[in-house]
This record gives C-alpha cells, structure tokens and sequence, in this order.
C-alpha cells in the first residue's frame, strides 16, 4: 500500500487572482476550475508534480486574515527544479520575491 499527497489547500483573497500568479508567475499549470455554485474547485501544479494546491477563496473576514501568513512567517512552499538557475531567471523576471 502506498500513501501520497495529493492536494494542499491553500486561502487565497480571489480565484482568478490566485490561478493568474500560480500559472503567470510561477509557471503551474491549472489542472481544474469546476464552479461549485458560489465557490470553485480550482487546483494547480507545478510541471510533472505529484502534489498539487487546490485554491480556496476565503470565506469571512477571520479566513481572509490568514492570507500570507498561512505558515505562520516560515517558508511554506518547496520547489524541486532541474534547472534551477533557468527558473528562478524567469520567476524573477515574473516579479516573483524570494
């Protein structure tokens, strides 16, 4: 038997937003965007990734809050690149901070 991560929930502030930095910036691509009456599930992921994040609006002011802060000032999201020189080039070209 085998045990995987297969999706991170991640708040974020708007969808279309959120799925324009992952996709634009980072360079994911959107696996799914189903509305769900006044929600969507909306999941990226990096290229060739076996985890990905699924995108959930926040609901009230409380969740909202969290947004930035979800790991609590720690580093949160780890990236494996093949070409590490040539990505972080074009994410800071992308405007990504690091």
């Amino acid at each position: 038997m085998s045990t995987l991560l297969s999706r991170v929930a991640l708040v974020v502030r708007d969808y279309d937003e959120a799925i324009a930095w992952f996709t634009g910036k980072l360079g994911f691509s959107l696996l799914e965007d189903t509305p769900q009456g006044d929600k969507r599930w909306v999941v990226v992921a990096p290229p060739g990734g076996s985890c990905a994040l699924l995108l959930a609006r926040a609901a009230n002011p409380a969740q909202a809050g969290f947004i930035g802060h979800q790991a609590g000032g720690r580093v949160w999201l780890f990236l494996e690149s093949d070409d590490f020189h040539a990505d972080y080039q074009r994410m800071l070209a992308a405007g990504v901070r690091f």
